[in-house]
């Protein structure tokens, strides 16, 4: 073993004899570094090179052994160093309050040569273990939380390609997706605190229905094109059909459940958000008539999300409504279309809603394009 490689042993006395007596007995083992303080043992210990174990006196000014001892194990970066006290205080109290600090042993002066350097050996060889499997969980932990990032993005990326797949084929934009999992994820922060709304609302659960939300219309990659890219207003038998697309998107979110062998929670709120966010509180909407607080709660938040979104929204067949008729129109709807409490809080963050539908605006040129492409796709001029 070389001198770069040898562990390194520390230690902390006072008396000059001691630390020379010390030093001679272990240099020809280890790399030894010294110290007459406990400040000094401190900075040594701090530094780019720590030692691999400390014998540390108890008795000393300014700041006693039992303090040094302290410090070192309340620092993160100290305290897996092993501390053996090396001391002529020989009661039995000094030595059960010596471990209890955190020390690994307790050796009493006048010293053995042969029993220190045994004792050292052997706490070296116990720090290298543990230093072994300390890395070995650090590397698995690591490597977990990779793997769990990558897992989580590919998730991500999967949502949103589903929920875009459906929005190509609609007459909306990829920012409808956008501006909708926003105006969700404002809604039930806003919403956290309410006492009808707590128990369900919390961190956890809003960053589920954030990844949740992009799912809401995927049921339209079900619907027949001569219906989901009509120029016009829906006929009531179109209508009928342009309905069904709650249940396809619920449908498809579960059989990609039942694929997977397993219940997924943001999946369980995506089957909620799909079938019931066309649902009202008066139970007038589709597809089951649910009224008050039967809807699920994801639904109702994206009900008024996703209504206010349609309303300042360019659409082949209208152009946006500005934001103080669509704010009038969610007010007005308190009570029957949509759960009160819930319009109520939007019409606090009625500004938020309004710089992020801002923010995420569609552009009149893409939306030109867009009815030229559709007009086309369905065979009008």
């Amino acid at each position: 073993m070389t001198d770069d490689t040898r562990p390194i042993v520390l230690v902390v006395d006072d008396t000059p004899d001691n630390l020379k007596v010390m030093s001679a007995l272990l240099k020809d083992l280890y790399r030894v570094k010294i110290a007459n303080s406990g400040e000094k043992a401190l900075a040594i210990t701090t530094s780019d090179t720590p030692p691999d174990l400390i014998l540390l006196d108890i008795m000393m000014p300014e700041m006693d052994g039992y303090e040094v001892c302290k410090r070192l194990k309340t620092d993160r970066k100290t305290r897996d160093i092993p501390i053996i006290f090396l001391t002529a205080m020989t009661a039995t109290e000094d030595e059960e309050k010596g471990l209890r600090l955190g020390a690994v042993d307790y050796i009493t002066k006048p010293i053995s040569p042969p029993v220190v350097l045994a004792r050292v050996e052997t706490h070296l060889k116990l720090k290298a273990s543990a230093d072994f499997l300390r890395s070995k969980a650090d590397f698995l932990e690591a490597e977990v939380n990779r793997r769990t990032r990558e897992v989580v993005a590919i998730q991500d990326v999967t949502i949103l390609s589903m929920a875009s797949l459906a929005e190509t084929r609609d007459s909306d934009t990829g920012n409808h997706i956008r501006r909708t999992q926003r105006y969700v994820i404002l809604l039930a922060k806003q919403l956290m605190d309410h006492p009808r709304f707590s128990a369900y609302l919390d961190e956890a659960r809003i960053n589920l229905l954030y990844k949740s939300a992009p799912l809401h219309d995927i049921g339209k990659v079900g619907i027949p094109d001569r219906i989901l890219l009509k120029p016009a207003r829906f006929e009531p038998h179109e209508f009928e059909i342009m309905k069904r697309h709650t249940i396809l998107g619920r449908d498809a979110i579960e059989h990609a459940e039942q694929s997977l062998g397993m219940p997924v929670e943001f999946l369980a709120l995506a089957k909620e958000i799909a079938i019931s966010h066309h649902e009202k509180w008066d139970g007038t909407g589709y597809p089951e008539g649910l009224s008050g607080d039967d809807i699920p709660i994801p639904a109702r938040l994206m009900a008024v999300a996703d209504v206010y979104d349609a309303l300042i929204s360019r659409r082949i067949y209208k152009e946006g409504m500005p934001h103080a008729m669509a704010y009038q129109i969610i007010v007005e709807g308190a009570g029957t279309h949509f759960d009160p409490d819930v319009a109520e809080a939007f019409t606090n963050l009625a500004d938020d809603f309004q710089a992020i539908a801002q923010k995420f605006s569609d552009k009149d040129a893409d939306m030109d394009k867009k009815k030229t492409y559709f007009a086309e796709a369905i065979g009008h001029p």
